[in-house]
């Protein structure tokens, strides 16, 4: 079906379409026979996965950025996923930057986007969640939802910890697990946050300001950073004590694109992303040695793609730009074809 639906979609700007679908899928799952129809259109066994102290009903989630204020849960629950991360949510609510700001690149099954984490802000999202949980149909009560955080455009990198405090603050009681969104490319400046010396300052008063908390807190990171960049970080997200590492964002790189949207700025996901965040994966899944868990996410447009990210050592995988060009069934038949991790 999602054959017949794409070439209307990419006919469409690509954030006009990803409202469009977004809305879609919220209304779908607001009444309890459009719900059902989704359920049995996207069905997807059970293979349970731990980490982080959790139980995923199976290793396949949506990445951060498709739904930015959690206005779509019931929906997005219905096409099979294991969990949901939704945001990124800044404390209070921003623009984001200018339009156009997302490109697609449809011969190298790609997207350069620009946001610059555009939401309604931390108060409306903690309202969604709330309401969510509070009515939330049976079917998904082991849903795991994850809160994806990030700074204010506004605020200065020497106060960001005041941000992300005031969000953990705010989701620990309503989300699974929360994670430190400090690889970007869009918002000025956020990438410097992961250099040690700013990425101890930020951890430590986040390991701080957590007071016995037993919400996970992981940290997404970039795939452009040299292995040094990458020792450092994953050492001081170690000793200040974070959960897990999602690994990866999107890359600044533009190597071997060959559609005519190349030269925009901003994050490439996508087909093009995939060597580079498997090949990070690869290090961290190393450099941690097993000791605190990974979510491989990064150019995942296939079952065989997750399976490798998943053989490389990940607990958990995450998809976004690969629904884009696969479509949602893409969820269920990574989970029908890999097996149990």
């Amino acid at each position: 079906m999602y054959k017949l639906i794409r070439p209307v979609l990419f006919n469409l700007d690509p954030e006009t379409a990803h409202h469009l679908t977004l809305q879609l899928v919220r209304l779908a799952g607001i009444l309890p026979p459009s719900r059902w129809l989704l359920e049995s259109m996207f069905p997807a066994p059970e293979k349970q996965v731990e980490a982080f102290g959790l139980r995923f009903k199976n290793p396949v989630g949506l990445a951060a950025g498709y739904d930015k204020d959690g206005v779509a849960l019931n929906g997005l629950a219905a096409l099979g996923f294991g969990h949901l991360e939704i945001g990124t949510v800044t404390p209070r609510p921003q623009p984001g930057n200018p339009k156009p700001r997302v490109f697609r690149l449809v011969d190298d099954e790609a997207v350069i986007n620009r946001m610059g984490f555009p939401g309604k802000g931390a108060g409306y999202m903690a309202e969604k969640l709330k309401g969510w949980k509070a009515n939330r149909p049976a079917g998904q009560a082991s849903l795991i939802v994850g809160v994806n955080l990030g700074k204010n455009k506004d605020t200065p990198l020497e106060e960001a910890a005041n941000d992300y405090i005031s969000l953990m603050r705010t989701f620990s009681p309503l989300a699974d697990y929360l994670a430190i969104n400090i690889s970007s490319p869009n918002t000025a400046g956020l990438r410097r946050l992961q250099g040690r010396e700013m990425l101890e300052s930020l951890l430590g008063q986040v390991s701080a300001a957590r007071a016995g908390s037993p919400c996970p807190i992981l940290v997404k990171i970039a795939p452009d950073l040299t292995d040094d960049e990458l020792d450092d970080a994953l050492g001081v997200i170690q000793s200040s004590g974070m959960d897990g590492v999602i690994a990866t964002n999107t890359t600044l790189g533009r190597e071997g694109l060959g559609s005519r949207h190349r030269a925009e700025s901003g994050g490439l996901s996508g087909r093009p992303l995939r060597g580079l965040s498997e090949a990070v994966l690869s290090k961290v899944v190393k450099r941690l040695g097993g000791k605190i868990p990974v979510i491989g996410v990064g150019g995942i447009m296939s079952p065989a793609d997750a399976k490798r990210k998943l053989d490389l050592g990940a607990r958990l995988v995450q998809v976004y730009t690969g629904m884009i060009y696969a479509g949602p069934g893409l969820v269920k038949d990574i989970v029908n074809k890999i097996g149990r991790p």
